[in-house]
């Protein structure tokens, strides 16, 4: 796959990605009556939301080209995988530390809600666009040809 449409692809993930984690944000805040208390925490609302969206779209797009680059080289699914748990990991972290900061109880819902509601619609989308698999066996078997 070209580069261009690991961009271009990438950041339409991570535009996804991003505003449905900010919607579940922005709804949660509201619901327990603390409008945009999450974003204030992190930075305020257009500090966060610029980093927010900057973050995600670069994680897009670095997701993109090593799915792409595995259709080439299987073993660089590791790679995507092995992020992807480094992340999730330092979310837990982050959640662990926002908890016992001015979150409370609720950052886990506010935090790791957001973050499993991104990460399962970012492998849906990802899974529905690039069957990775039929393409690592196919990419398989032609280097055992």
């Amino acid at each position: 796959m070209k580069a261009h449409q690991s961009l271009g692809e990438g950041a339409r993930l991570g535009l996804l990605v991003a505003s449905s984690i900010w919607i579940w944000l922005a709804l949660v805040d509201a619901l327990v009556g603390q409008p945009f208390h999450t974003f204030a925490v992190l930075g305020g609302v257009v500090i966060f939301t610029a980093l927010h969206f900057l973050l995600n779209v670069a994680y897009g797009i670095a997701i993109v080209a090593v799915i792409h680059a595995s259709a080439r080289e299987p073993r660089f699914l590791i790679a995507v995988w092995l992020g992807f748990f480094v992340i999730e990991f330092a979310f837990v972290m982050l959640t662990m530390l926002l908890s016992h900061a001015d979150l409370g109880e609720l950052a886990w819902v506010r935090i790791l809600g957001g973050n499993l509601i991104g990460a399962v619609l970012g492998w849906s989308i990802l899974a529905r666009s690039h069957p990775v698999l039929e393409e690592i066996r196919e990419a398989d078997a032609e280097e055992n040809e």
